[in-house]
């Protein structure tokens, strides 16, 4: 690349932000244009706040813009009259038309954080955490009309410990990501990276997460419990509630351990002074920390002395 590529880059969250701010730190091309979904309100006052990758291009000194949807016809005229070589994709939350796809000459490349042909979709760090995959990585595909269903450019692997919550293997698949995309840049626009069709075998799905994913059901094996709470560990958070008159009471669940113990699911069992522990439908779960209802996050010694209900739901 004897003179700097022209690139677009889009995308809207904090993983995309990473990604943004590692591409733009390389001279050996120029990142014209950051596309960003629009800012939403947010707060009591509901104050329009900007995305992460608006805050990360006004940083560095790129410019903005944030079409309603990316198939609007005058969006993509601003797209073709910057003529960019390639557009980068990141977490930026809208299927893209394939007339913005063609637009590049060497297309449309995306940072997805899983190993595809798994976990294509909204949430694949959340669902590898969930479902009790040793390793994840993130793959950089050039992208089609489908949902994450492009040729496959490069991949890198990492493992999924145990202490892995949600937001720890999301920090590290965006620094991963950054540095996956601009080692294999240079080859794949030379022609010396060519992209791979993905297998039809082992495709999965990672949904889009809701509140309601966060609800522990006490039905559940404890290990898997503990999973999903690493999982959706900010958002949505594991919770459950408190049986009390006249509604029942919230609980956050942020901590908790698979241990040895069976009853009915969802009943507090004996346990040693300090120690809240729940029956669940394989094993039993301890909560090591908890947070009631308009309370403060804190230990589940601290939350006992206090109160110890009989039961959760």
């Amino acid at each position: 690349m004897s003179e700097p590529l022209r690139i677009v880059f889009m995308g809207t969250a904090d993983l995309a932000a990473t990604v943004l701010r590692r591409l733009a730190g390389d001279p050996r091309w120029t990142v014209v244009l950051a596309v960003s979904q629009p800012d939403k309100p947010k707060g009591r006052d509901l104050t329009l706040q900007p995305t992460p990758v608006k805050h990360a291009a006004l940083e560095l000194g790129i410019p903005v813009d944030q079409p309603l949807k990316a198939r609007l016809p005058d969006f993509l005229d601003r797209l073709r009259a910057l003529e960019p070589a390639l557009i980068v994709v990141a977490a930026y939350g809208q299927l893209l038309p394939q007339a913005l796809l063609d637009i590049p000459r060497h297309g449309c490349l995306n940072v997805h954080t899983s190993l595809l042909p798994l976990y294509r979709g909204a949430a694949p760090i959340q669902w590898a955490i969930a479902d009790g995959r040793k390793e994840t990585g993130v793959s950089l595909m050039r992208m089609d009309a489908g949902l994450d269903t492009g040729p496959v450019v490069a991949t890198v692997v990492t493992p999924i410990a145990d202490a892995d919550t949600g937001q720890t293997l999301h920090d590290r698949l965006a620094e991963l990501g950054g540095e996956l995309l601009v080692a294999t840049l240079p080859d794949y626009v030379s022609g010396l990276r060519i992209p791979v069709p993905q297998p039809s075998e082992g495709v999965t799905l990672a949904r889009k997460i809701t509140r309601e994913d966060g609800r522990i059901l006490w039905e559940r094996p404890a290990v898997e419990t503990w999973r999903r709470t690493r999982a959706f560990s900010p958002w949505p958070g594991a919770w459950c509630e408190i049986p009390a008159s006249p509604k029942p009471r919230l609980l956050k669940v942020h901590k908790v351990r698979p241990v040895e113990g069976s009853g009915v699911p969802g009943t507090v069992l004996p346990s040693e002074k300090g120690r809240l522990v729940v029956a669940c439908g394989e094993g039993a779960l301890e909560l090591e920390e908890v947070q009631p209802e308009a309370g403060r996050r804190m230990t589940s010694a601290q939350f006992l002395a206090a109160q110890r209900p009989e039961r959760l739901s």
